[in-house]
């Protein structure tokens, strides 16, 4: 299983928040970002469709304003993404540019998805950016929604972009290994799971969110599972901490816990449609 990945072409990659910020001062990792950037064009140049699916707006506007991570009300954190996500974007564009890449940034929200005209376009607009050698950058519009500021840090919304894309890979970058059969900073006996091919015999080992910086927790990260499992997609979660495992992932090494995608689809956009 492990030894096909080096043949996937199309890959999300998603980042959250909690990975791109120093813990103690909650300013952006800039050499983390140009390594995550160095490693995602190095997977355009060997051929493949990329899209990063990246979070942080929130957090960067927050740090921008110097407001306190206390203040946590929706019109607040709205407001900071607004303010943040200009600047995320510019890092990204210029990190990218470096090397000779251009990044596109790309907002949705859940009614993207649930409209099939909506999906259409978005889909539309993502096979034209693979043609033009883009790197389309994702994130939730969190001016406008606010779900995945609620619950999630965009682990969701990262594998409906995988289904809406067709990708062959949804790589979730986390702050711990991969899935364990309970939470390893507070069991020290915890299991890693190294493969999961059924879905529905790990759901309720999830925890909720792990960080000041993050919304997602384990939990958010298997109901990414069963959405990118059940469109046939396969998806890793692996550690932040080394980016490197991102190529790892993609010789087929051991790393990280590997999701395979359902043999028979289950998943269709149609349970997310809104219903008047």
């Amino acid at each position: 299983m492990r030894d096909s990945i080096k043949n996937k072409k199309r890959i999300v990659v998603k980042i959250g928040s909690s990975s791109l910020f120093y813990k103690d001062t909650g300013k952006l990792d800039y050499l983390k970002i140009e390594r995550l950037v160095r490693v995602l064009s190095t997977l355009a140049n060997s051929g493949r469709d990329v899209i990063l699916v990246s979070s942080g707006a929130i957090a960067t506007g927050r740090n921008s304003m110097g407001l306190s991570s206390n203040e946590r009300s929706i019109p607040v954190r709205q407001a900071c993404a607004a303010i943040g996500q200009a600047q995320l974007i510019t890092v990204y564009q210029r990190l990218f540019a470096e090397y000779g890449r251009t990044a596109a940034q790309v907002l949705l929200t859940r009614y993207t998805i649930h409209s099939e005209l909506t999906r259409t376009n978005a889909s539309n607009t993502f096979e034209e950016l693979f043609r033009l050698g883009a790197i389309p950058i994702v994130n939730e519009n969190d001016t406008v929604t606010t779900e995945e500021i609620e619950f999630g840090d965009n682990d969701c919304l990262s594998a409906m972009v995988a289904a809406l894309v067709e990708a062959d890979l949804l790589i979730l970058l986390s702050d711990i290994d991969g899935l364990y059969d309970s939470d390893p900073r507070k069991n020290p006996d915890a299991k890693f799971i190294p493969v999961v091919n059924d879905i529905e015999s790990v759901e309720g080992m999830g925890s909720g969110a792990g960080t000041e910086y993050g919304t997602g927790g384990m939990a958010s990260k298997i109901e990414a599972a069963k959405i990118a499992c059940g469109a046939g997609t396969d998806m890793i979660i692996t550690n932040a901490g080394d980016l490197d495992n991102i190529i790892k992932i993609m010789r087929g090494e051991e790393c990280g816990t590997l999701f395979t995608a359902s043999s028979t689809s289950k998943f269709e956009f149609r349970e997310f449609d809104i219903k008047d």
